[in-house]
């Protein structure tokens, strides 16, 4: 272990044990272990969340010094088979005695999460460490991890249901956390901050939530504190959890910069989209959508609310829509029906939607979506975060107070019609030869504000585009459904076959002059709808 380990270790034990600890009787410090479900606790110290920021602050004015990993080589043997195997012993529980208790259980470290992490029960303001010990765990005998020796720390923690003895909520892997939302099925993920993703001459960075600080609460909720450390930042995080029809976080983060970032992400968002009814032609695959979002909701600040479905692209794409002063946006799953998905084994129709809302002003800036070409769906292609206008520059800090909710919907009334599918295929009019290199879009809307009014040259699609040249612009009530829709054919013949720049189209649909939908954002792209046209010729 490294003199700056020690250095580290020292000045967190310090800084953690400082204040209002000096006043325990030295004999109540040294019989200061508990017992919490049958696992044995560590000494108690004061612990606040106003302490916690403060350690963060003062550990942004060091050097980085990563955690250490003395049992890196036996870490690295636990591989996804021999991990799999490792079972936590329930009756080892974090608490759970009680009807209103939220059992915790924890993650054994292994290749994917070889980095500790140190976790805390808290009860009346002082806090125990939850040591990390083998007995924890059912380890098969042949097992790597019976090797384990100098290991201090776990890979995370998951929260359960006091009845049902499921997971709804886990901490696992960098600054990532999930929920089980409104269905029981885990889906995307959230993370404390994101640092230059997609950018250019990366890499990205990705801070770790290095210590957990977790506290159950008579009413069924969880307090969550976290402490984030990476290179170029740090950050005291508190994010309370409860479950009502899904689960709501309300997230307090104190973020210091450690050095520059070219791109600052708040509030990130992560999640997995292969394809969905716009770009099925992308993939091989047997089922008609799979996704774990299929779009981006934003509120603005001028009170205007845009849909942008999600893509595949042909490659990285960085996107930002500014708003000063936003009220809200999610990476949403707004297809619910099963028969789109056809997938009864991981259940993408009841995957949550996520939804951030500042609770206080957010100031200038952008919420920038990162989209990332895959060919499975394995991995999460897809991140949504909040970008401040300012450069996020070192000695920059940020507090971030928002409420975080896992949903079938956004918890946001919607004011306007709202488009729920777009589909592509060829254009022009049928019995008629069809033009070159022309798409017909066709989007599908459900009936809000529509009520009473019919097709008519009074009603119209309103759609303005960065290239290419629109026609057969139409909407009109679907027959028989209680549905609107809007078309439209996109001609982008004219663009060279050597370029692939996107197709940025704007779409809503107005009455009289008065816009009856939210906005649609579309972004196509030439090579890809040449590849749609040419599979159905």
């Amino acid at each position: 272990m490294s003199a700056d380990t020690h250095t580290r270790r020292a000045f967190l034990a310090s800084a953690l044990g400082a204040g209002a600890f000096f006043l325990l009787p030295e004999m109540a410090r040294a019989q200061s272990e508990a017992v919490a479900s049958g696992i044995p606790l560590g000494p108690a110290e004061p612990f606040s969340f106003d302490r916690l920021r403060d350690i963060a602050r003062s550990l942004s004015r060091e050097p980085f010094t990563p955690m250490a990993m003395p049992d890196a080589d036996t870490l690295q043997q636990i591989d996804y088979d021999a991990h799999g195997a490792i079972r936590f012993r329930r009756d080892r529980a974090l608490w759970g005695e009680t009807q209103t208790d939220n059992p915790v259980q924890f993650f054994f470290p292994g290749r994917y999460f070889p980095e500790p992490v140190h976790i805390y029960a808290v009860e009346e303001g002082m806090a125990r460490e939850v040591p990390f010990s083998r007995d924890l765990f059912s380890i098969p005998e042949d097992s790597p991890a019976q090797r384990l020796s100098k290991t201090e720390g776990f890979a995370g923690f998951s929260v359960q249901d006091p009845a049902q003895r499921s997971d709804w909520m886990a901490f696992l892997g960098a600054s990532y956390w999930r929920t089980a939302g409104y269905s029981g099925q885990f889906g995307l993920s959230v993370r404390g901050l994101a640092l230059d993703t997609a950018i250019p001459d990366g890499p990205e960075e990705f801070p770790r939530f290095t210590r957990f600080w977790l506290e159950q609460h008579g009413d069924g909720s969880v307090t969550t504190c976290a402490l984030l450390e990476s290179p170029r930042a740090t950050g005291a995080y508190r994010i309370v959890s409860r479950r009502d029809n899904g689960v709501i976080q309300d997230v307090s983060a104190d973020i210091f910069l450690r050095g520059d970032v070219s791109r600052l992400g708040l509030a990130p968002l992560t999640s997995m989209y292969w394809f969905g009814k716009h770009n099925r032609h992308v993939a091989a695959d047997w089922r008609p959508e799979v996704h774990d979002s299929d779009g981006l909701e934003i509120h603005l600040g001028n009170g205007e609310r845009i849909w942008r479905p999600l893509n595949n692209p042909p490659r990285i794409m960085a996107n930002s829509f500014a708003t000063p002063s936003p009220r809200g946006f999610g990476l949403m799953q707004r297809e619910r029906d099963f028969d789109q998905y056809q997938d009864d084994g991981v259940f993408y129709d009841r995957r949550a939607s996520a939804w951030v809302e500042p609770r206080e002003d957010w100031g200038m800036g952008a919420v920038t979506l990162i989209e990332l070409p895959t060919d499975d769906e394995t991995f999460d292609n897809i991140v949504a975060f909040w970008t401040p206008a300012d450069h996020a520059m070192a000695g920059s800090e940020y507090q971030l107070n928002y409420t975080l909710s896992w949903l079938e919907d956004g918890p946001v009334k919607p004011e306007h019609a709202r488009f729920r599918a777009v589909r592509l295929g060829k254009g022009g009019i049928p019995g008629q030869p069809r033009p070159a290199d022309t798409v017909k879009v066709v989007c599908d809307l459900d009936s809000i504000g529509f009520d009473g009014l019919t097709r008519g040259p009074l009603t119209s699609t309103m759609v303005t585009t960065s290239r290419g040249v629109i026609s057969n612009e139409a909407a009109y009530p679907v027959v028989g459904e209680d549905a609107w829709r809007a078309i439209f054919d996109v001609d982008f013949s004219d663009l060279p076959l050597d370029q692939d720049d996107p197709i940025d189209l704007r779409v809503y649909v107005a009455h009289d002059g008065a816009a009856k939908t939210e906005t649609l954002v579309l972004q196509l792209f030439p090579s890809q709808l040449r590849e749609l046209l040419s599979a159905r010729t």
